[in-house]
């Protein structure tokens, strides 16, 4: 399906796609199930088991991947149905069955992204049965009806327009990389627009990858590749675009030159696999072109006069560092099109798939996981709807816990919008649905045809119009959806009114009582310590590289670093799906989540350049000149932390220790002359380890400005009221 390109930003593509093929589909599996069928249970089932499917599941990947997650998810849904049969005969055995499957399935999320996917249509699944009584002899009549909507629906799903959004942002991945290889290969002049142009290429591509309220539902290390694109890409450009206090990367040397050239080869290859070529990048050619570049220099250094060397390093040591993180960049393009990864130590492999759910669980498992508050608060809402249902004895008494998780938002004053919209959505579906009814009247002929335009547009309003507008849409759908079952005309919407009112306010209690203030506080708590622990890390791998510290010490600062760094994530992703995230700039929240990947990054490049030393030739002599310096950068970044978690005025850029530097370039040429090769190459080393801390004490700058930029925006309340963190 196309759309015209002048209606392409009015019409939401993939909701439309979404919607009609619901529209289409959804219908034909009821109307099967209910007309030549004939029985209750299994039209119900197929119903709502095709709207689970359609509407409230997305899988992404490859076709055999997304296969299997479909397979698999029919299969829990037929295991989530038998139990919730099992358990709806009595109140507090559903209750209690409610909040275990409600909690594993919402934690679970944070293993994998397909959980994740199927997380809401799972709970449906199981809220179904479990609040519509029944004995065990309704289980095949109810599998019948899940085995009819998981067959065709998800068939459906598969070949009938399939997701396309992984596929759309490996071509803006590919386009943001060429863009960085534009800047590269373009002559002098319009060097600081194209270096504009990839800075904006990459933020786009940062937006792009945040748009999800989960992480994408792909497979594990292809996605998981292709996110770590946008981070690694800005690492690349802090190198090669310049700053305020630096021109552009322009080589000044055959060894530099060659770099270069082989720094955009294995990009170029990149940007073809991911536009859906088969180029395999040369790994070989940029190692070898990398440690030229090392030799050139050691060669060089004892030579170079007094006063020059840290000038004379720093485009040496931005070519290296932009030769490493392209390297990453390429290993990412091939990881996430299936192309092949060199073994090396210094490209992560990827992590066994229980190595990644121990370190998973270990990040998740506290109370600062926004995982585990949201699973703990849904699995508690849920339940509550499910005893207040089965205890009632309303009819239709499931649409109590549906209103519950339809509204059950991360923070009380997002649940309470959630349901006034909700509120306000409901009653407008039901004069909708009631005028519609009373004008049909027994006419159930006219009831079939207008179901399928009630389905597109319910199913593509929630994605492209609001939330509010969805809820009355869907409201419509279920008049038209009961009154086939079995005809009550008007009376369904208020049957609907009463049960999903008690369910909004059991979310606005839950939400009041866990929690309450949600995702944006917890951000601003995460901010601060994800720059503290990024920061800790660089120090350990300083101390590790200069000898005054070990690889367990660099280890456990890297898994503390790479902890904070996965719960901000969680975090902004959360609080970006929260509606008082809409009054700020996101931006400034979203260069301040960069910049603190982008320390942690410091540290990683480090822990690089200690593992290509020698154990014992460690320039320990020479890197006491580097404490001062290291010090008060690891105090500058600790103290930021402090002032955004207090949104106080962020402190000036700590000054250069200059003398220091002087001391450590004097130290490094004593001691590379005469020295071995391994001595040499060790004090080089350090003097790189210098340039990064001298990047980070550069993006000081940038950082502190986006900081009080967004506090100074609302001058007479602050960051708090405005960022709806107070």
């Amino acid at each position: 399906m196309r759309v015209p390109a002048r209606l392409s930003r009015w019409v939401d593509l993939e909701a439309l796609k979404s919607a009609v093929r619901a529209a289409v589909v959804m219908p034909g599996v009821f109307a099967f199930a209910d007309l030549v069928i004939g029985r209750a249970q299994t039209s119900l089932f197929a119903a709502f088991g095709s709207f689970s499917i359609l509407v409230l599941v997305e899988f992404g990947g490859v076709r055999r991947r997304r296969l299997e997650a479909y397979l698999v998810f029919a299969a829990a849904g037929a295991v989530l149905i038998v139990l919730g049969t099992l358990c709806s005969r009595n109140a507090w055995v559903a209750t209690a069955a409610m909040a275990v499957v409600g909690f594993v399935i919402l934690y679970a999320g944070a293993f994998s992204g397909y959980v994740a996917a199927a997380a809401n249509g799972a709970i449906l699944l199981f809220v179904l049965p479990v609040t519509v009584r029944a004995g065990m002899s309704a289980v095949p009549d109810r599998l019948l009806g899940w085995a009819l909507a998981a067959g065709v629906c998800s068939t459906a799903a598969l070949f009938v327009w399939p997701p396309r959004r992984r596929a759309d942002l490996r071509r803006a991945a590919a386009g943001a990389i060429g863009e960085a290889v534009a800047l590269l290969e373009g002559p002098p002049s319009g060097r600081r627009e194209r270096s504009d142009a990839a800075w904006a290429a990459v933020a786009a591509l940062e937006r792009r990858s945040l748009g999800s309220q989960h992480r994408p539902s792909g497979p594990t290390v292809a996605t998981a590749a292709l996110m770590s694109i946008p981070d690694e890409l800005d690492w690349l450009l802090s190198f090669v675009a310049g700053t305020s206090e630096q021109s552009p990367l322009e080589a000044e040397s055959d060894e530099e030159r060659e770099a270069l050239a082989a720094v955009t080869a294995v990009l170029r290859a990149s940007i073809d696999r991911l536009d859906g070529g088969g180029a395999q990048a040369d790994f070989e050619r940029l190692r070898h072109a990398r440690n030229a570049l090392a030799s050139s220099l050691l060669e060089r250094l004892p030579e170079l006069p007094e006063g020059a060397l840290g000038a004379a390093l720093d485009v040496p040591f931005r070519v290296r560092a932009a030769t490493f993180a392209a390297e990453r960049l390429a290993t990412y393009g091939m990881q996430a099109t299936a192309g092949a990864v060199p073994a090396d130590e210094l490209v992560e492999p990827p992590a066994s798939s229980l190595a990644v759910a121990e370190r998973v669980a270990r990040e998740h498992w506290s109370p600062r996981s926004v995982w585990l508050q949201n699973s703990v608060r849904g699995a508690v809402a849920l339940a509550v709807a499910v005893l207040i249902a089965q205890r009632s004895g309303l009819q239709h008494s499931f649409w109590v816990v549906l209103g519950t998780l339809s509204v059950l938002r991360s923070n009380a004053l997002g649940t309470g919008w959630s349901i006034l919209t909700a509120l306000l959505g409901t009653a407008a579906g039901i004069v909708v649905g009631a005028a519609l009814v009373i004008g049909i009247g027994a006419h159930e002929a006219v009831l079939w045809a207008v179901l399928p335009g009630a389905v597109l547009f319910a199913t593509y309003a929630p994605r492209a119009v609001s939330f509010a507008v969805g809820q009355a849409a869907f409201t419509v759908v279920l008049f038209v959806l009961f009154n086939l079952i079995q005809p009550v005309g008007w009376r369904v919407g208020v049957v609907r009114v009463e049960d999903v009112a008690i369910g909004f306010a059991i979310s606005l209690g839950v939400g009041l009582l866990f929690w309450p203030r949600g995702a944006g506080a917890r951000l601003r708590s995460d901010l601060a310590d994800a720059f503290a622990r990024a920061a800790d890390y660089v120090v350990a791998t300083v101390h590790e590289l200069a000898g005054v510290g070990g690889a367990d010490e660099r280890q456990r600062a890297a898994d503390r670093a790479d902890g904070a760094i996965h719960r901000l994530d969680d975090s902004f992703r959360q609080y970006l799906t929260e509606r008082s995230a809409t009054r700020l700039n996101v931006e400034d929240v979203a260069a301040l989540v960069s910049a603190a990947s982008r320390v942690r990054r410091a540290g990683v490049s480090l822990a690089y350049l200690s593992a290509m030393m020698n154990d014992e030739a460690r320039p320990t002599v020479c890197a006491k000149n580097l404490e001062p310096e290291l010090n008060a950068l690891h105090a500058w970044y600790v103290s930021l932390g402090y002032a955004i978690l207090n949104w106080r005025k962020v402190g000036p850029p700590h000054l250069r220790d200059d003398r220091g530097r002087a001391a450590l370039d004097d130290c490094v040429r004593a001691a590379v002359r005469g020295a071995d090769a391994a001595s040499s190459r060790s004090a080089v080393m350090l003097l790189w380890a210098a340039q990064h801390l001298e990047n980070l004490r550069r993006l000081e700058v940038h950082v502190a400005a986006r900081a009080d930029g967004a506090r100074l925006a609302a001058p007479e309340e602050g960051w708090l009221p405005r960022l709806g963190l107070a």
